[in-house]
């Protein structure tokens, strides 16, 4: 049950409001971006939300079924606060966020929690980022427990995978840059796909900081292929590191690893064709 200050009741209860739309949203590295529809900033627990012209907000809906419904907040990438190397960057990615509403005529009235949750999928679209709101609710479609299947089902590295990814963890630099995915290192000598499906972060450069997967590694013209473009062109001498990857298969993890005791999958696993096998 939401506790409302006796003044601000009043004032909703009231025939004319003067009501704003707060947004706060904490990004992963702790940093706060405040945004309000009103027409001048609103401040509210040392907070100062920023009314700029970037943040919209359309009604809010609940509905009772508990089928997922998104709060879809817009805002202009040229806002002061928000832009576009953050969003590729990742730092709004699953970031936390609050919306209010609050009488922005007396703030000291406190305010009224409509929503909290975090931010799923991030689109950009002609100059804008759509970000939807997934709420409490949301976790009510998430899958609780593991799956068994003949891929591993532990992420490459972790507590119960093993393996020791830091021994693992070599270094190097671009040699030549093809596009904005791809990039050449002649001084690698690893066989190909030994890269692919690792993480590669740049020590060096315009990116200095930032993680990509690797999409393929061909050995032969010792060439990375990422899944996405870097936030900013890619250059020769960027430096990066990068540890051998995991395709989640029992070879892989034998050979490669040779952490075939620790396989999170089940290899041997029958198909659903053969589940549904029927004797002749």
């Amino acid at each position: 049950m939401k506790e409302i200050d006796a003044a601000l009741t009043a004032h909703l209860a009231g025939a004319l409001t003067t009501l704003a739309t707060l947004v706060k949203i904490t990004r992963r590295d702790g940093g706060i971006v405040a945004f309000t529809d009103h027409d001048d900033d609103v401040s509210m627990d040392g907070v100062t939300y920023k009314a700029d012209g970037s943040f919209s907000a359309n009604a809010l809906t609940q509905q009772a079924n508990m089928k997922v419904k998104d709060f879809d907040i817009v805002g202009l990438l040229d806002s002061a606060l928000i832009g576009e190397d953050d969003m590729k960057a990742g730092l709004f990615d699953h970031a936390r966020i609050d919306v209010f509403i609050v009488n922005w005529a007396d703030a000291s009235q406190g305010a009224v929690q409509v929503r909290r949750g975090w931010l799923g999928e991030v689109a950009m679209r002609g100059g804008q980022y759509v970000a939807s709101l997934r709420g409490l609710h949301d976790l009510l479609t998430r899958r609780v427990g593991e799956t068994f299947t003949p891929e591993c089902r532990f992420d490459c590295g972790d507590v119960r995978c093993g393996v020791n990814l830091v021994a693992l963890t070599v270094s190097g630099v671009v040699s030549s840059v093809i596009d904005a995915r791809t990039f050449t290192d002649v001084t690698r000598g690893e066989e190909s796909a030994y890269f692919q499906d690792a993480t590669l972060t740049w020590t060096s450069g315009d990116n200095a900081g930032a993680s990509v997967e690797v999409a393929a590694w061909d050995g032969d013209s010792r060439t990375f292929t990422l899944w996405l473009p870097m936030p900013a062109p890619m250059k020769v001498g960027d430096a990066y590191q990068v540890a051998a990857g995991c395709d989640k298969r029992y070879a892989t993890c034998r050979t490669r690893f040779g952490n075939g005791v620790n396989y999170g999958g089940f290899p041997s696993l029958p198909g659903v064709g053969k589940v549904l096998d029927y004797p002749e």
